[in-house]
């Protein structure tokens, strides 16, 4: 296990530098970590910065990373966390909303990029899943039709890759 914090490029990359070393291609990538921000566009400056960073930019520095390698080897797969906020938006969380829209796009944009160097790009949009970021809020708006376990959203996930899906 490694402890990374992705909103530090070095810290992605010297990650996946060290896998690739000690373990070996990374054929799969999931990109997953994510936070949210309360409030609307009076959420200061450095709280929007780091959810970007986190929410966004760690998808682009993962990528930047990987592509290249990926590509050399003939392919490979970036699965990238969204949210359904990527798709809808955010009650409440105008940062949240806006980087998971941007989020949803970039792998857009690299599916379409990427396809011809046989790199696969899955995005997945869940509702609220029962997660260390959703405890202690599962009575809020996000779990209004219930929270979603993690073990059907991760078959979701691995059945989705088989299928090649977006």
């Amino acid at each position: 296990a490694y402890t990374v914090d992705v909103a530090i490029e070095s810290e992605i990359t010297a990650m996946i530098d060290d896998v690739e070393a000690k373990i070996g291609p990374i054929d799969l990538f999931c990109s997953n970590a994510g936070i949210s921000v309360a409030g609307g566009v009076e959420v200061g400056n450095d709280d929007w910065q780091r959810i970007w960073d986190i929410n966004v930019m760690s998808h682009v520095w993962a990528a930047r990373h990987l592509v290249p390698l990926m590509s050399e080897r003939g392919g490979g797969y970036l699965l990238n966390t969204s949210s359904a906020a990527g798709l809808l938006n955010q009650v409440g969380s105008a940062p949240y909303g806006v980087t998971k829209h941007a989020a949803v796009g970039l792998a857009e944009w690299m599916a379409m990029t990427y396809g011809d160097q046989g790199i696969k790009v899955s995005v997945l949009c869940p509702q609220a899943v029962r997660t260390e970021m959703t405890k202690g809020h599962e009575d809020h708006v996000a779990a209004i039709d219930g929270m979603m376990e993690p073990e059907p959203v991760a078959e979701a996930c691995v059945q989705t890759i088989r299928e090649e899906k977006f």
